[in-house]
């Protein structure tokens, strides 16, 4: 699990690709720029206990860094999006974008990352 802790705050590192086509990843870029990203969206992240989302793009390959309060949970988030119509049509409408990683389970999208060094 890639996961680094400072007083309560923990740091996570995701990852997903987005289908090589650079018209698909402009409007990926698009839907992502501030103020685009649906608002039941990003309530929902902050309602998860996401302190800090930040997402880096190289080519195709997505890198996702949350930082997260004490009382986050992957399964909570999950179960809460589940949940949120809202939540689940973005999350559609951005699964026409991403490719799934080859090392990713039935279902999952976004894959943690392992810590291998911190200085």
């Amino acid at each position: 699990m890639s996961e680094t802790a400072s007083q309560g705050v923990r740091r996570y590192c995701l990852t997903l690709d987005l289908k090589d086509d650079p018209a698909l990843i402009e409007c990926y870029k698009d839907y992502h720029r501030p103020g685009n990203v649906w608002p039941e969206v990003t309530q929902s992240i902050r309602d998860a206990g996401v302190l800090k989302m930040e997402i880096y793009l190289l080519g195709n390959r997505l890198c996702m860094v949350m930082e997260v309060d004490e009382n986050f949970s992957f399964e909570a988030k999950a179960a809460a999006d589940r949940d949120n119509a809202r939540v689940r049509e973005w999350e559609e409408l951005m699964d026409s974008f991403q490719e799934k990683l080859p090392w990713g389970q039935s279902g999952e999208k976004w894959l943690l990352m392992e810590t291998i060094f911190s200085l």
